[in-house]
Formats: structure tokens, C-alpha cells, sequence
């Protein structure tokens, strides 16, 4: 509008009469008389009865004074057509009027400045208007980067650690049918997809929806008719975008969940490159990994091809809009109803409408890619947490270890019980081990102790309370568990011994490494308790990693002790350093084991057979060896294979 203002007022506002008035109200002064081309208000006003008019001819600008009303609109009507010269003069043209002619002085540059210094003042208001409000714009658009940029990131910090938040809520049911690639792809990946929505996306996308709001209110403001030839192809283009995001959602779903599916294989691949490498497998992997980057390149192009005909489609659309517009407004300006400059601004304006449309569709794919990630997101942190605690658990004022099970059954899926009718009872102090084949349940029966799964029947009791109704907190701060894989976190020896928790000193740290014989190896690496530890514990023995775990359990000096194949992979020196070990730890605690190795648990208090799901035998080594049933065969078949 500032612009169309300028073109038509002030640069082209030439062929507009001057009224001649009285000095308090004149804009210039020009050969005695006072001059205004105000116009904000009504000529016949301001004039004492006489205009003046200046117009344009052959390269050169000529003046009329001492008009009447009626003659300077004869004199405008006649600047506007084909000037009807009778003769020229030295200081100017004589045109011919329908009744009379008129006497044109021609003007020089200082004529032109006095003349047209109000056209000067004009254009330069214009200007200084339009550069505050492009600072104003400036200062806005820096504004609104900074707080939509800033809104974005916090979004994308607050997502992610609530997705890793919410992981942690999760039961160890859900880890069991969801591979570790796809959760890690929703905390990286997608999350990361929203971050580039934001970064790139969220600050364009509401200028963009602005401008486009602005430029089509203010279209409508300048001329409702051209306004509605320009935007006739604003309803294809809603349609077109509609029927476009539908199919590019549907094969963008596809593609986060072929990639899911991509990170998962390579998680699990390269965890087990060492298998791989032993069975050389690696050309049947390659060939299984070709073919999911396969399913993935072809989802690729299905995105392309869509992305490849939405984008020039509407560079078409907007191009058309614009030659509909200059057609139509050509026509207009011929028949006298539209100036110049308002035809040229609907151009420039038309132009900037589209743009930002055009930017939109720049920007489609990411949106798109941003919109599957979040679905995927939500998904994740909709799912449940089965174990749920009471809001208000009972607290325990000391866990001291007695534990029951009264007619437990328990199924991972289903009614496909591992578990069927266990009852069992362990006093405070009580060494008890679980033995059976493998898949008996044993297994399960330490998972159940920590509430890491649910029962479908019967009860378990911690110190008399139904584990149902305690703090799930407490109960498993309250466990120590060693299992028969241990897991070591990249770090040093210090961390994965202490794993965080802030309450575990210094000393407790060494003085629980010397109880389990750990610091036989720890003392004798370089770095000694801050030597760095690869992912897994690689560079570690298995039996080191064993003591380590040991170690770590012993720090948080737990009332329940649970091993579950604790001395399964250690070698017979360092099962003898654990073995010393255990003594010192289970004193005084309670102690729940399960081993295949029947050797390492014939001292404990009560030996428990479990076969099929059920207790079939429960009684000391002696006894059991007694009873000439299960325990006695599996002894025997151990002692005679060795």
C-alpha cells in the first residue's frame, strides 16, 4: 500500500491539479501564488477559485496557471489523452482545448523543484515509513526466531527426557517384545525429526502463514475484485495440499518404521558381529541388511515422487495466478477503472502470496517426516506401566528379608504359565536355592522377589505385606541381584561399581571390591579404579566382569541377596576368590540362588527342585540326596559327567 501510495500520489501525482489557496495552507510557493496538492481533503476547500496543472510531453513538463474549475479538469482530461499541440513557443506549447487553447510554460529543474517539492517530502515520508516498519519487521522477525527457536529447543529437551524418562517406567515386559533399535530410534531419530520441524521448520511456517493472512487482507483492502481474481486458485490449492499430505503421511509412517526396523537390525548386529564372524555369516547378514535398505530406498522414492510433483505444481499455480491477475488487470487499466500502481502492487502482492506458499511446500517433507516421528513418539509414551504401585505404598521401616510366594501362578503370555500353584516360605537370614532344568521357572521366581512382572494368581509377601501394596522403590533398593550376564557401562571401574549412586563412598567403593576379591585385578590395571571400561566391558574377563557385579551389589549393602548362575562362566580360580567372597556377603542376609552347578549350592539352608512350573522337592542337600527323586538324578548326572 506505502508503494501504491507513492507510485500514484507522488510519482505519478504530477497529473494531478494544483489548487491555488491562501498561504496558511499552501505546500509550496510558486511565481506569487500558493500551492497545494493536499490530498486529504477536497479541493473546492482549500482553492481560491483558481488551479493550476502540470503534464507531461515529449520528454519535457509543462505548466498551466490561472485555471478555473472547469478548465482544469479539461486541461487533466486532455494530459491524459493524445496532447493536441497547436504550436510550440520559445518558452513552452500551446495545446487546444474543446472551446479555447491553452498556453504551457515548459519547467526547468529549479521549476520542477519548487513544483514537485511536496512530491519530494511525500516519497520521502513514504520511504522513512516504510524503513521503520521494516526495522519494526526486523526487530519482530528476530523477536519471534529467538522465541519460537527457543520454545522448540525446550520442547525437543523436554520430549527426549521424557521419553527417557518414561522408558524407565516401563516393565520388563515391554523390553521383551520391543527390540532395543526401535526404542533407541524413538529417543534419536524421531526426536531428532521434531528437532529439525522446529529448528527449520516452526519459525518459517508461522511468518509464512502470516504473510499470507496479511497480503490476502490487504489485496482485499486495496480492490475486492482483483483480490478475488487473484486468489481463484487459492481453493485448488487447499485441495491439492490436502489430498498431497494424506499421501505423503501414510508412505512417511512407512519410512520411520523401515528405519526403526534398520536401526534394530544394526543394533543387533553388530552386538553380535563376534557370532557372526565364528559361523561366517557375513555375506547371508549382508544380503538380509541389502534387503532392508531395499524396503527403505523404494519408501525413499515414493517421497521423492510425491515431493516431485507437489513442489512445481504449485510454482505452477502461483505463475498462473500471476498471469490471471496481469490479464485481468491490464483490461482494467485500459478501461480506466485501475491505476498503474495499484495493478503493479497486486502484482508484487500476488507474487508475495504465493511465496510463502511456495516456501511451505519447500518445507512439506520435513513436516511430514516431523509429523510420523511424533506418532511414533506418542505411541511409545502411551504405553503403560503394568506394574502399578498403590499411591500410598506401604514403607517399610526395615526390609529384613523374609519372603513368600502362596499359590503363585505366573505367565510372561497369556495363560502359558511358567509358574503353576508355587508356595514357598524364606525366613530372614535363610540361604535358599532354587534348582531345575532349564525353563523350570527358577528364573522367574527372582524376577517375581523385585515386582519386575505381575502375577495372574496367588500372592507374594515381603515381611508380611503383600508385595502388591509396598513401595516398588524400596522393595528393589532393598535387592541386590547378580545376574549370570553382566552388564558394564562405559565409563571406569568406579562408576559402573557405584552406577550414580551418590550414596556409596569412596571407601565403600574399595572396601566392597576388596570383600569380593575384585581388587586382586582392579589393583593390578593401570588406571586402577578409574581405568576406562568399554561398552559391555569388553576388554574385561567374564570372571572379572562377575566380580565387578559382585562388587557393585555388596556397595548398596542389600537385606535380600539374589545370584542368579552367579559362577556359571567363571573359571575355577576365580570361582574359588567368589565363593571366599560369598560367605562374607551372605552373612546376615537373606539369600536366594539359582545354579546349574549343583556343587556351588550345597550349603545352603533349603534346596528348593523346581520341574515344569511346580515345587516337586524342598529340603537340604542331605536330605534331598535322601529322598532318591529329581535333586538326586541331577546330582548323580553332574558327578558322573565330570
Amino acid at each position: 500500500m506505502l508503494i501504491a501510495r507513492a507510485i500514484d500520489t507522488y510519482i505519478s501525482g504530477y497529473s494531478r491539479p494544483y489548487a491555488v489557496t491562501v498561504d496558511s495552507l499552501a505546500q509550496t510557493q510558486y511565481q506569487g501564488q500558493y500551492l497545494t496538492k493536499e490530498f486529504d481533503f477536497d479541493y473546492d476547500q482549500v482553492s481560491i477559485g483558481k488551479y493550476a496543472q502540470m503534464f507531461y510531453h515529449e520528454d519535457e513538463y509543462y505548466f498551466i496557471t490561472d485555471l478555473d474549475h472547469d478548465q482544469s479538469a479539461e486541461v487533466q482530461l486532455l494530459a491524459n489523452d493524445a496532447l493536441p499541440v497547436v504550436s510550440k513557443t520559445a518558452g513552452g506549447i500551446v495545446i487546444q482545448g474543446a472551446s479555447q487553447t491553452y498556453s504551457a510554460r515548459k519547467l526547468d529543474k529549479e521549476d520542477m523543484r519548487i513544483l514537485r517539492n511536496m512530491d519530494y517530502i511525500g516519497v520521502i515520508k513514504v520511504a522513512i515509513t516504510y524503513v521503520v516498519i521494516m526495522l519494526v519487521m526486523t526487530v519482530c522477525n528476530i523477536s519471534q526466531t529467538w522465541i519460537l527457536q527457543s520454545t522448540g529447543q525446550n520442547i525437543i529437551y523436554n520430549i527426549r527426557n521424557q521419553i527417557f524418562e518414561h522408558i524407565h517406567t516401563l516393565p520388563l515386559r515391554f523390553f521383551d517384545t520391543h527390540p532395543v533399535g526401535q526404542i533407541v530410534t524413538r529417543v534419536t531419530n524421531d526426536v531428532e525429526s521434531l528437532n529439525h520441524m522446529y529448528a527449520n521448520v516452526a519459525v518459517s511456517l508461522i511468518r509464512n502463514v502470516i504473510m499470507i493472512i496479511g497480503y490476502g487482507v490487504v489485496m482485499f483492502m486495496l480492490n475486492v475484485r482483483m483480490a478475488l481474481v487473484g486468489l481463484i486458485l487459492l481453493p485448488f490449492v487447499v485441495a491439492t495440499t490436502y489430498a498431497f499430505t494424506k499421501m505423503s503421511r501414510s508412505i512417511y509412517r512407512k519410512i520411520r518404521t523401515k528405519v526403526s526396523a534398520l536401526n534394530t537390525f544394526l543394533s543387533e548386529h553388530i552386538s553380535g558381529m563376534k557370532l557372526i564372524q565364528i559361523f561366517a555369516r557375513e555375506q547371508a547378514k549382508y544380503d538380509q541388511f541389502a534387503r532392508a535398505t531395499d524396503d527403505l530406498y523404494r519408501s525413499r522414492r515414493k517421497e521423492l515422487m510425491v515431493y516431485a510433483v507437489f513442489r512445481p505444481l504449485m510454482n505452477f499455480t502461483a505463475n498462473l495466478a500471476m498471469a490471471i491477475i496481469l490479464y485481468r488487470g491490464a483490461h482494467s487499466v485500459l478501461e480506466g477503472v485501475l491505476s498503474v500502481g495499484t495493478l503493479y502492487v497486486f502484482t508484487s502482492y500476488i507474487r508475495s502470496f504465493f511465496e510463502p506458499i511456495q516456501a511451505l511446500t519447500e518445507q512439506f517433507s520435513t513436516m511430514q517426516n516431523a509429523f510420523a516421528s511424533a506418532e511414533k513418539i506418542f505411541t511409545l509414551l502411551d504405553e503403560k506401566n503394568t506394574i502399578v504401585e498403590k499411591a500410598d505404598p506401604v514403607i517399610l521401616d526395615e526390609v529384613k528379608g523374609n519372603i513368600e510366594f502362596r499359590n503363585v501362578w505366573f505367565a510372561y503370555e497369556n495363560e502359558d504359565y511358567v509358574l503353576r500353584d508355587v508356595s514357598f516360605t524364606i525366613k530372614p537370614g535363610e540361604k535358599v536355592a532354587f534348582v531345575g532344568a532349564t525353563g523350570a521357572g527358577k528364573s522367574s521366581i527372582l524376577n517375581l522377589i523385585g515386582r519386575y512382572y505381575d502375577i495372574q494368581k496367588g500372592e507374594i509377601l515381603i515381611d508380611g505385606v503383600n508385595i502388591k501394596n509396598l513401595s516398588t522403590k524400596q522393595i528393589r533398593g532393598a535387592i541386590g541381584q547378580v545376574q549370570q550376564d553382566v552388564f558394564v557401562f562405559t565409563g571406569n571401574i568406579r562408576d559402573n561399581i557405584r552406577l550414580l549412586n551418590t550414596d556409596i563412598t569412596e571407601e565403600k567403593i574399595v572396601s566392597s571390591a576388596i570383600a569380593v576379591n575384585a581388587s586382586h585385578f582392579i589393583d593390578n590395571l593401570p588406571g586402577k579404579y578409574d581405568e576406562p571400561v568399554t561398552e559391555r566391558g569388553s576388554t574385561l574377563s567374564a570372571g572379572q566382569r562377575q566380580l565387578l557385579s559382585f562388587a557393585r551389589t555388596l556397595a548398596i549393602d542389600p537385606a535380600i541377596l539374589v545370584m542368579d548362575e552367579a559362577t556359571a562362566n567363571i573359571d575355577t580360580e576365580t570361582e574359588q576368590l567368589i565363593q571366599d567372597a560369598l560367605k562374607t556377603m551372605m552373612e546376615g542376609r537373606t539369600t536366594i540362588m539359582v545354579a546349574h552347578r549343583l556343587s556351588t549350592i550345597q550349603h545352603a539352608d533349603k534346596i528348593i527342585v523346581i520341574h515344569k512350573g511346580k515345587i516337586r522337592e524342598s529340603g537340604t542337600h542331605q536330605e534331598l540326596l535322601k529322598k532318591d527323586g529329581i535333586y538326586k538324578k541331577l546330582y548323580e548326572l553332574q558327578l558322573y559327567s565330570k
